[in-house]
């Protein structure tokens, strides 16, 4: 039986502690990704919000969005990050967004299996998105994806670029990791 997005949704509002994701008609509940992780997904969005916001270039959400991506199972999928174009996305909705953002980061957290990670990234570029981005604080490594295209790998010292999407917007990739304090 597969599941729907209306499905997704009552199940939401029963339990709406939980993050959830529908795949291939199947809900998917996703576990919390530790400290480390999320303190990394939340510097890229306060990075990527700090440059878009005040230039009214777009939206820039965080792990909790939703985006109803145009595939035959209508999945429901939701980026650690990500970035829509103001001009695809004029009023925000209340609802799951219906389209795949222009920019999404994938953080690994200590469950993630990179390979999974980069099929979530593969599926929203065959639908459309133009960058997608792994992260790995395991390695301190960028891996930027675009469809039809091989990763570029970027490590510190490395600065993570989208000029078809964000010109003049830089991210030094030694800045997202969690600091140290001693």
């Amino acid at each position: 039986m597969n599941l729907t997005v209306e499905d997704l949704q009552h199940f939401q509002q029963q339990h709406p502690d939980y993050r959830l994701e529908l795949v291939d008609g199947a809900i998917i509940v996703m576990s919390p990704s530790g400290y480390e992780s999320d303190e990394i997904a939340a510097e890229i969005v306060a990075q990527l919000r700090n440059w878009v916001r005040p230039r009214r270039l777009g939206r820039v959400t965080a792990s909790s969005a939703g985006f109803k991506l145009p595939n035959a199972d209508e999945d429901v999928r939701a980026p650690d990050a990500s970035f829509v174009k103001a001009e695809r996305l004029r009023r925000t909705t209340e609802d799951f967004a219906n389209l795949v953002p222009d920019l999404i980061f994938e953080v690994r957290s200590k469950t993630d299996e990179l390979d999974t990670l980069r099929a979530k990234i593969h599926q929203f570029l065959d639908l459309g998105t133009t960058v997608g981005a792994l992260v790995d604080y395991r390695t301190q490594t960028i891996e930027v994806h675009r469809h039809q295209a091989d990763p570029i790998l970027l490590h510190n010292g490395d600065r993570f670029t989208v000029p078809d999407l964000l010109p003049g917007w830089e991210m030094e990739v030694s800045s997202i990791w969690a600091p140290e304090f001693d």
